[in-house]
């Protein structure tokens, strides 16, 4: 039995991502229109700090969702290891604009510490609670589906939707403050919001190096080498190895690996063993193959 088409695995997983990265569109559109009509009528600048944070928000992913429909494409003449760059890409774009909302956010928030105005409504804090929970739990589950997958790009929009839940969680505890403690508490909320920013930051520069990373082809993880060498000196005929490099290209892997086999096969019989190595590999579906080149070397 062949196994499975590897462009065609990858495709279905960018699409499938792709489709997870609308769903958080939409969430963000509801929760955007929420937190701006609570900031408004509730008087806290953090709600509609946040609505602003989520309208942009739904910018970054579109671009996400963009770059996972530019990686399903199957491999042409102009690309011939298909088009998975496209993914990782997305993800360092969406990383820079984390780091431009943090300072945005922080800057805003600065302007409200100096500038006198009404404490925050009680109702807000059931806002920000709802918008609390929809956060973390899509986080979450965008998360978990970014390590399935292996996308970078994913796990950026996961902290995203994270660093959303942090900046409310902080302005929740902010406005629970100036609640309990009335009037000269009234900024606590925007210095909660500040805090928030010093943290989404932080883990937008973990995500924008993985990121970058990708992009610069940063070798595959030590385990994962040795996943392949076992699964590679499994294959009869296969003596011993040289070099195994691999580099992750979007959703999937690229494999360079030289095999040592007796060195008096035959030419045939020495490709008809890569060809059973680039099988194993690629057959492997839970290690995201797309493509392998074997380089045949005899044991001296």
């Amino acid at each position: 039995m062949p196994p499975p088409d590897p462009h065609l695995q990858a495709s279905r997983r960018a699409n499938d991502s792709a489709r997870l990265v609308l769903r958080g569109i939409a969430l963000n559109a509801l929760l955007a229109a929420v937190k701006f009509a609570g900031g408004v009528f509730g008087h806290t600048y953090a709600l509609i700090a946040d609505a602003a944070e989520s309208m942009l928000d739904i910018l970054t992913s579109t671009l996400v969702w963009a770059g996972f429909r530019v990686a399903a494409r199957p491999p042409d003449a102009n690309h011939p290891y298909g088009h998975g760059k496209a993914e990782p890409l997305a993800g360092l774009v969406v990383a820079g604009m984390i780091f431009f909302m943090a300072g945005w956010v922080a800057k805003h928030a600065l302007h409200e510490i100096v500038t006198p105005h009404q404490g925050p409504a009680w109702w807000t804090l059931v806002v920000l609670a709802g918008v609390i929970v929809a956060k973390t739990w899509f986080s979450r589950r965008m998360g978990v589906a970014g390590e399935r997958v292996g996308s970078t790009a994913l796990g950026i929009e996961a902290l995203h939707h994270w660093s959303d839940a942090m900046t409310s969680a902080a302005a929740f505890v902010g406005i629970s403050i100036a609640l309990w403690a009335g009037k000269g508490w009234e900024t606590a909320d925007d210095w909660a919001a500040l805090f928030a920013c010093v943290i989404i930051a932080f883990n937008g520069f973990g995500m924008f190096t993985k990121a970058l990373g990708d992009v610069m082809d940063t070798a595959a993880p030590k385990n994962f080498e040795n996943e392949i060498r076992s699964l590679a000196l499994a294959v009869p005929g296969v003596q011993a190895l040289d070099k195994v490099r691999a580099r992750k290209s979007g959703l999937s892997h690229l494999v360079d690996i030289q095999v040592r086999v007796d060195g008096h096969l035959t030419v045939r019989e020495g490709h008809e063993i890569a060809h059973a190595v680039k099988d194993a590999l690629i057959g492997s579906a839970s290690h995201g193959i797309s493509d392998v080149t074997v380089h045949i070397e005899p044991t001296k």
